[in-house]
């Protein structure tokens, strides 16, 4: 689910960087991870809890860092991204330091105005990841934000009539949503928008809340099942690999024993310029002194820098870029 922007064309350049950035053992990703602040008050993550005199220590530019790992893959992230007015900015000078590159930005929603989204589309954003955990309520609850869901639902028609065509909804799956998913999937398609799956993990900061169960086990095999059949009827809507889908049953069941490649394929840049493998792991060293990670034993999460970076590639994985 590609941006109008990108052409057919596009996609042997972007192969043959790729093969570049492997060669080189470079990231494909970078975090740009350009505030720790954050307005939200999730129960599963701390970030709401940094100081803002935190905001000293954030970089007025990371294309340096974009310069030097040059990646094809570059995500806006935070704590909030928004919350920084000089975000343009920042995207802007990153893009300018990279010559192909696809750009994305994740936030919560709460002050994505759609003034403010194509003023950051202008910029450089290619694609939009907004947090929805729940089509009610609950999500503005979950977030600690009034009226959250209301809002991202009035803005998303209204940005993509201002001509951002690249929308996704960035879903946890919890114990206490499983019957949200595939109403969020389905809602998505009549917006015209994306949804990225993700599984629960209290590797942010050991709150189990939303852990899912043993006793779920059967209903979530049976939601990977929908998943991947609705997926596979409607290529473009779910932007998981199926392999990302396949493997959460083994996650969830503590059956998954491989080597994390968190790090290799995907790392972190924390506001000052420090690096991290993982967006819940400490930095380990400033990105001039940039050292190649190697796979770790480790199985607290399930996110994507892990369940994408270990998927192969499949023809339905390039069915699913190119939809």
């Amino acid at each position: 689910m590609l941006s109008a922007r990108f052409k057919p064309w596009h996609v042997p350049l972007f192969l043959g960087k790729y093969a570049w950035l492997r060669m080189r053992g470079r990231p494909l990703l970078v975090h740009f991870e350009v505030t720790l602040r954050c307005n939200a008050h999730c129960s599963f993550c701390d970030y709401w809890k940094t100081d803002a005199s935190e905001r000293d220590r954030e970089l007025k530019s990371f294309a340096d860092a974009a310069r030097y790992f040059n990646p094809m893959l570059v995500t806006f992230t935070g704590g909030e991204p928004t919350l920084r007015r000089d975000l343009e900015d920042v995207v802007r000078t990153v893009c300018d330091a990279i010559h192909l590159k696809y750009v994305t930005l994740i936030s919560h929603g709460g002050m994505l105005t759609p003034e403010r989204a194509s003023s950051l589309w202008d910029a450089g954003i290619n694609q939009f990841n907004i947090s929805l955990d729940y089509l009610d309520e609950r999500h503005d609850q979950a977030r600690g934000i009034p009226g959250l869901t209301a809002k991202i639902f009035r803005n998303v028609p209204t940005m993509r009539g201002r001509g951002i065509d690249n929308i996704r909804f960035n879903t946890v799956i919890k114990d206490d949503n499983l019957d949200q998913i595939m109403p969020i999937v389905k809602r998505a398609e009549e917006l015209g928008c994306g949804v990225n799956l993700s599984v629960y993990t209290d590797s942010k900061n050991g709150n189990k809340d939303h852990l899912l169960r043993e006793d779920q086990l059967r209903e979530v095999d049976e939601l990977v099942a929908t998943l991947l059949a609705y997926k596979r009827r409607r290529r473009g809507v779910i932007t998981n690999s199926d392999y990302y889908l396949e493997q959460i049953p083994r996650y969830v069941r503590g059956e998954m024993t491989e080597p994390c490649q968190s790090g290799i394929s995907t790392i972190h840049v924390d506001p000052a310029g420090f690096v991290r493998r993982c967006p819940d792991f400490p930095t380990d060293f400033h990105w001039r002194d940039f050292e190649k990670y190697k796979p770790i034993d480790c199985n607290a999460c399930y996110y994507a820098c892990r369940g994408e970076a270990q998927a192969p590639l499949r023809l339905s994985r390039v069915r699913d870029v190119m939809a």
